[in-house]
């Protein structure tokens, strides 16, 4: 057997793992700050290396199998790899967007507050944005700098109904100033139907674990079950039926 190729597929092997950032954490290393550098530091490690980890899948798979279907597999495994961690989500846009999510509500609710004591929609925003952290207080703080220039505010809040996450909170504040209607009623009701969602989707979340556990066990329960309780009962009838 042609040792060569084995020796390529350990070298790029060794290669691909050498090359891999490793995770330096600080020595607050359990800060989220800590690990979310940690985490994309080797997600980047992944995009920056994904041909020469789809290569060593690829030349793996070919390897196992050989041959012109091994080759096909190799190139199809290879494919594969590359696909996949190409539209890999960096973990900081991930983390980010996940904050933005979680932290309306909060943002609504303070706003909520300050319009309920006769503050405008600018100066409850503003207020939220000292109140909150990154990257929440950053997106807010672009909405206040652009009002401080002189931008239509219907503008603005348009354009924050376009936002990813904080579209919910510029479309309340455009149908309340295009209507007419009290601002402080329109986020109260925002604060309620964010409120109300936020909870369905924990709850969905906690609903769904037991779905995707259910196959890890069915996975590990059946074949034991198999082995224990049906292939004894079939080989003792089998040597039964031999005896006779």
């Amino acid at each position: 057997m042609n040792m060569w190729p084995l020796v390529i597929a350990s070298t790029l092997a060794g290669c691909a793992a050498a090359l891999l950032p490793p995770a330096r954490l600080s020595p607050r290393a359990r800060t989220g700050s800590s690990v979310m550098s940690a985490t994309v530091s080797n997600s980047a490690g992944l995009l920056r290396f994904r041909g020469l980890l789809a290569l060593t899948v690829g030349l793996g798979a070919w390897l196992m199998v050989g041959g012109g279907v091994g080759l096909l597999m190799g190139a199809v495994a290879a494919a594969g790899i590359w696909h996949t961690i190409s539209r890999m989500e960096p973990p900081s846009d991930r983390i980010r967007r996940e904050r933005l999510q979680s932290g309306l509500p909060h943002v609504v609710d303070l706003m909520a507050s300050s319009l309920s004591v006769g503050t405008s929609a600018a100066t409850a925003i503003e207020l939220a944005a000292q109140a909150v952290e990154p990257p929440m207080s950053e997106e807010l703080l672009l909405v206040t700098s652009r009002l401080r220039l002189g931008v239509d505010p219907v503008r603005v809040w348009s354009d924050v109904g376009k936002h990813a996450q904080l579209g919910a909170l510029g479309r309340c504040l455009v149908r309340a100033t295009e209507s007419g209607a009290p601002v402080s009623e329109a986020i109260s009701r925002l604060a309620e139907d964010l409120r109300r969602n936020a909870r369905a989707s924990v709850e969905g979340r906690a609903r769904a674990v037991g779905v995707k556990a259910a196959a890890p066990l069915g996975l590990c329960l059946l074949p034991a079950f198999i082995l224990i309780g049906i292939v004894p009962l079939v080989v003792s009838s089998l040597a039964a039926v031999l005896r006779f």
